[in-house]
């Protein structure tokens, strides 16, 4: 359990199309075996320590003669922002992908004091 050491507390969340490999026949639709892509997403302010980041999806178009495999992660999570990762594998064809994303963590108060 992460424990906020303020009562200023930040939330932050978007929704960004990840890819549409169907328009152009990119490797998520055509290929196999092991595919990723990412995509560093910036906060809209800078948290005072790395916030807990959750990731779903918010549209999932994928080929249903193929088995769906999907893992979603948010890696390398700063007070600045984190790296969306999206990766499938096998037979696995997916068209494109939108991916839900919400922040929550500690904020620098204007009446923090810094003592050195």
């Amino acid at each position: 359990m992460k424990k906020l050491n303020t009562h200023t507390v930040g939330v932050d969340n978007g929704d960004v199309v990840l890819f549409t490999d169907f328009q152009d026949g990119g490797e998520m639709w055509t290929g196999r075996g092991q595919r990723e892509r990412r995509r560093r997403i910036k906060f809209s302010e800078e948290y005072k320590s790395p916030p807990t980041v959750q990731l779903s999806l918010s549209l999932w178009d994928v080929d249903a003669t193929t088995t769906m495999r999907v893992d979603l992660e948010a890696e390398t999570v700063t007070t600045t922002g984190f790296d969306m990762v999206f990766r499938t594998w096998g037979d696995t064809h997916v068209a494109r992908v939108r991916i839900a994303w919400l922040a929550i963590g500690e904020m620098s108060d204007p009446e923090d004091w810094d003592v050195v």
